[in-house]
């Protein structure tokens, strides 16, 4: 939740009326080395996005992924001029994509601000299953 925080993706704010709050969820995974022991607990916090409605809560759904055809072009072209090819990884480079519409969400149930029980939060970027 600390980078949510510091990467802004939410605000606390009063439900707002007639708009639909989509709920959160845990998701909880432990890392394994190859001996198979446990060398770290992993947590994310998704949306519940399958709550989702076309044309009422979003518009269009996207996948950030590269056609396979691009990929194929990019290291032809890389090859032919010699050039190296780098890959890497941006962990939380989901949370900074923007919404277009207005999305609330529910404080998760573990962390719910005790002098604001009864608000929200509006998303100003996107999260986890979120369509």
């Amino acid at each position: 939740l600390h980078q949510f925080d510091r990467l802004q993706v939410w605000e606390l704010v009063d439900k707002p009326f007639g708009k639909m709050v989509i709920k959160l969820k845990w998701l909880w995974k432990n890392k394994k080395d190859e001996d198979q022991t446990v060398i770290r607990n992993k947590a994310r916090l998704v949306a519940k996005g399958y709550a989702q409605e076309e044309g009422i809560n979003f518009e269009e759904s996207f996948a950030p992924v590269a056609c396979l055809e691009v990929v194929w072009i990019f290291i032809a072209y890389a090859a032919h001029k010699s050039f190296p090819i780098y890959q890497m990884d941006v962990k939380t480079t989901f949370l900074n994509g923007q919404l277009k519409e207005e999305v609330y969400v529910a404080q998760p149930d573990e962390f719910v601000d005790p002098d604001h029980p009864e608000k929200v939060y509006r998303l100003r970027k996107a999260l986890y299953g979120l369509k």
